[in-house]
């Protein structure tokens, strides 16, 4: 999906400003499925607004400077949902980590070591946060999100402790 549309979705929930939108990419059900900067944030919600999918407010803060509060249209949930309604493009994985591991046997294997367990730490702390957030309040797309990184998650840990000694031996061997 892109920024756009992730910003309509987000504005079904609520009126949001530019930064809790941001936040929503970031700390929400979102975080582990797209990423979004404030760089392409502001211009979709801009183009947004241009296009009558958004409209904006400015807030008045003491001692501050005003906010945008943004909110979707009727236009604007329309175009949501036949953005949704459309096929849905391919997934696709981006790991850095997996990348580093195409090149594994390049690496020295305590470098491999460490590269794995940054990875499961990481991975570790992912799932501690998605079964916080399990036991908020969801929405049923949100709780779907939620328990889907959550299988993915724990998917993976189990494929690297199975793999441990794999890679504790470093038998990652350069293909002949």
């Amino acid at each position: 999906m892109d920024v756009r549309t992730i910003c309509l979705g987000i504005l079904t929930r609520g009126d949001a400003t530019g930064y809790e939108i941001k936040k929503a990419f970031e700390d929400g059900g979102l975080q582990h499925f797209v990423e979004a900067s404030f760089g392409s944030i502001y211009p979709a919600l801009s183009r947004l607004t241009d296009e009558g999918l958004v409209s904006v407010r400015e807030e008045v803060q003491e001692k501050r400077p005003d906010r945008k509060v943004y909110s979707i249209t009727p236009a604007g949930r329309a175009a949501l949902i036949g953005a949704l309604m459309k096929p849905l493009p391919e997934d696709r994985h981006r790991s850095p980590f997996v990348f580093a591991m195409l090149f594994a046997d390049l690496l020295p294997p305590t470098s491999v070591r460490t590269l794995i367990d940054r990875y499961v730490a990481q991975s570790e702390r992912k799932l501690a946060q998605l079964e916080l957030r399990a036991r908020e309040p969801l929405f049923a797309g949100e709780r779907f999100a939620i328990d889907l990184a959550h299988t993915m998650y724990t998917a993976m840990l189990d494929f690297l402790r199975k793999r441990h000694a794999e890679f504790e031996g470093h038998t990652l061997q350069a293909a002949e």
